[in-house]
């Protein structure tokens, strides 16, 4: 929890929860903030370049970017969300009951983990696409199911380390419930794992979003949504090599502003771990010098007495 509340103060962090939350903002507000309306053909303006009455210009169909820009920012950030959503549901929960698990049950989970993880994401939600329907929510369910082991394997790893804890073993001799020990201590230290993860994995289904919107599945067209504003662009090159550039940065920016966040959080978690404690050199502390006798001194003095 220490490491989530200082994350604020990480310049890096600062910058990219602001560009997290002007996304935010699109997504809720895209289609009310859009100066025209995202589905109006104007074929007498067909790939025009920016102007005042078009900021970012028109594409082969006449329709303005800026405001199909903003209102495709809900569908492709509010499916990445409902993935991610849909895998904490199925990985977060059982990974931290796992801990207790008998030895069969663990061994079935953890195959059925190792073969989930084994599926690639967009192969998947095609497939559930095909079966289920042509809908964004089909496949943002498929996507979450895949994203589910990551959750799973990060919240059992960190909670494995903290049943081995003193304070919990404490707890548990002083007749606390294992429900209590979860709130209590286990879920305040996997909640920054937790967290992290959940930013990378944001920037995952953002990625798997744009490409099956991308390829057509999932939403249908005319709805706006920025991979397939990306791949409409992409066949009118020749007329606007820029066009596909604005889609695209959105894309960009959103994820690196993710990604830019979770190492934010991962390195207060770092530093709050103890370190090894230095090594000492010991000094030895000289005692007084004891005076020698020079030998060739002695010699002449010896002589002297026997002379004399």
């Amino acid at each position: 929890m220490s490491a989530l509340r200082s994350t604020p103060r990480v310049p890096p962090a600062r910058g990219a929860l602001a560009v997290l939350a002007a996304v935010a903002l699109l997504a809720l507000l895209g289609g009310r903030l859009a100066p025209h309306d995202p589905l109006a053909q104007d074929t007498a303006h067909l790939l025009q370049g920016p102007s005042a009455g078009h900021l970012l210009g028109t594409d082969y169909l006449g329709r303005d970017v800026l405001s199909r820009l903003l209102a495709g920012s809900g569908g492709s950030v509010l499916g990445a969300l409902e993935a991610v959503g849909a895998a904490m549901l199925l990985g977060v929960l059982p990974g931290l009951a796992s801990v207790r698990f008998p030895p069969a049950l663990t061994w079935v989970s953890l195959r059925i983990v190792d073969a989930l993880m084994t599926l690639p994401f967009t192969l998947f939600a095609i497939a559930a696409v095909g079966v289920l329907g042509n809908g964004l929510q089909q496949a943002m369910l498929a996507l979450g199911v895949l994203l589910a082991p990551l959750f799973f394997r990060v919240t059992r790893a960190a909670a494995l380390g903290l049943e081995q804890a003193q304070y919990v073993a404490a707890a548990e001799l002083m007749g606390a419930s294992r429900s209590w020990i979860l709130r209590t201590h286990t879920w305040r230290k996997v909640l920054p794992t937790v967290a992290v993860t959940s930013a990378q994995a944001l920037a995952t289904g953002l990625l798997t979003v744009a490409s099956l919107t991308f390829l057509g599945i999932g939403v249908q067209p005319p709805a706006p949504t920025w991979g397939g504003m990306l791949a409409g662009d992409l066949g009118y090159l020749a007329q606007q090599p820029w066009a596909p550039l604005f889609p695209a940065l959105l894309i960009m920016i959103t994820v690196g502003a993710l990604n830019l966040l979770a190492d934010a959080v991962q390195e207060p978690a770092d530093g709050a771990r103890p370190r090894p404690a230095r090594r000492t050199t010991r000094r030895t502390v000289a005692g007084p010098k004891t005076p020698t006798t020079n030998p060739t001194r002695a010699k002449e003095k010896t002589s002297a007495v026997v002379t004399g």
